[in-house]
């Protein structure tokens, strides 16, 4: 008896895999015994002790087709009005951390696989399932480890992950997103040297801490470049018409005036805004140790998302033009933009499984994340990759608030539309 997506969704938001310090391989055990039940052959990839990446497939042939979701989530903090990890199935709704990021795609993808393993249907090539260790601080000892140490085990046509924002509703029209790519990551650290003194003669000393803060007064005033990839100027296109706005253009110098124009949430406009430029964000300033000292030396650690085209050397030409040449650039951390060509005919095979899935009026759309998933990993070698966030047209919009929030969750609905999706997409794609 194959048990339901919304139970294995319970059971694994009991599982307390929280990272730091993970302890995904209880999660993967879990997996394996359901899939050792139903004749599956798995097995448990684990670096370190506690962290193991679960890997099953099923058919067999020239194609293949992997899905992959990750099995760690992160704190939970306070404030709940439900135990994050109680799992509690209510009205509909499952409730506990990691229902929505992403042990609902994990849950949801276990149960495509052992249904069609279960129903027999015939594939003409391999489906692979990888639920994984570590995503959340950086994928080390998860998919980039097997991708160091074996990457046969994920080799594919094409990857279906997390990534892509929640559907939205417009003029009754639902509009599903597949994220085609994420943004570069460019972390740093600027420091700022001076001279220590005492607190009552300031002008004796050179304060850091005041250099530092007026570099950062200058970062706030930043405008960056208006960078348009193909996908993007497609999906402000289709959002324009949509929202049905007379006059528009996405040329690059209009694209703040288009954003002011479109009747959608806000939090959603300043996603579209994101993904048009590089953003930087001084987030953790260190400086000084006691109240009389004036301080020599000071710290903020920026997290700079960029563009395709853009790199450290980019950004530090950036960097120096605005805040010059006395402030010390470190760079603590690098991965470059990646992108899955919204061209892809696996695309249209989505977008037409979402449309006869989802319902009558449907639009699908490409759309790039502004954080990072797996998939980097994954394009970097060479395997289109695409994200998809499927929810059913009722759900409760503010449960998207949740993810790596308090009171996370999810609904059934959803759950099974996410479970059939992946199941009608591997049927197709491996007929």
């Amino acid at each position: 008896m194959i048990v339901s997506p919304e139970n294995i969704l319970s059971d694994l938001i009991r599982i307390n895999s929280v990272n730091p310090p993970g302890n995904e391989t209880s999660v993967a055990l879990y997996l394996k015994k359901h899939f050792d039940d139903s004749g599956i052959k798995s097995e448990i990839i684990e670096p370190e002790e506690g962290r193991g990446s679960f890997i099953a497939r099923i058919g067999s042939g020239e194609k293949k087709l992997l899905y992959i979701s990750h099995t760690d989530v992160v704190p939970v903090g306070e404030g709940w009005d439900f135990d994050p990890f109680s799992g509690l199935i209510k009205n509909g709704v499952i409730h506990g951390r990691g229902a929505l990021d992403c042990k609902d795609l994990v849950a949801a993808q276990a149960a495509a696989v052992l249904q069609l393993h279960s129903e027999g249907v015939p594939l003409n090539g391999e489906l692979i399932f990888a639920a994984t260790a570590d995503e959340e601080m950086g994928g080390s000892l998860g998919v980039e480890y097997i991708m160091q140490h074996s990457p046969e085990k994920l080799m594919a046509d094409y990857a279906v992950n997390e990534g892509a924002v929640q559907p939205i509703s417009q003029d009754g029209k639902m509009i599903y997103f597949f994220q085609v790519g994420e943004k570069g990551i460019t972390w740093c650290n600027l420091k700022a040297k001076g001279i220590a003194g005492h607190g009552s003669i300031p002008t004796l000393a050179d304060n850091a801490v005041v250099k530092l803060a007026r570099a950062v007064s200058l970062l706030a005033d930043y405008r960056p470049k208006i960078v348009l990839i193909p996908e993007v100027e497609k999906l402000l296109k289709e959002l324009a018409l949509l929202c049905d706005i007379g006059q528009f253009s996405v040329e690059p110098s209009e694209i703040d005036q288009l954003l002011a124009q479109l009747p959608l949430h806000s939090a959603f406009v300043e996603n579209l805004r994101a993904i048009t430029r590089m953003t930087v964000s001084p987030n953790v300033i260190k400086g000084g140790n006691k109240t009389n000292i004036v301080p020599d030396f000071c710290e903020i650690e920026v997290d700079i998302r960029i563009m395709p085209g853009q790199d450290c050397d980019y950004v530090a030409s950036e960097l120096r033009s605005i805040i010059g040449d006395e402030i010390e650039i470190d760079f603590i951390k690098y991965s470059p933009p990646t992108f899955t060509s919204s061209e892809e005919p696996f695309f249209k095979l989505m977008e037409t499984i979402t449309s006869d899935l989802a319902g009558p009026e449907v639009l699908c759309l490409p759309v790039v994340s502004t954080g990072s998933t797996d998939s980097k990993f994954l394009r970097v070698a060479g395997i289109p990759s695409f994200g998809i966030g499927h929810m059913d047209r009722r759900f409760d919009k503010e449960a998207s608030t949740t993810i790596h929030g308090k009171n996370e969750r999810t609904d059934i609905a959803s759950l099974h539309l996410k479970t059939a999706f992946l199941k009608e997409l591997a049927r197709q794609y491996l007929r």
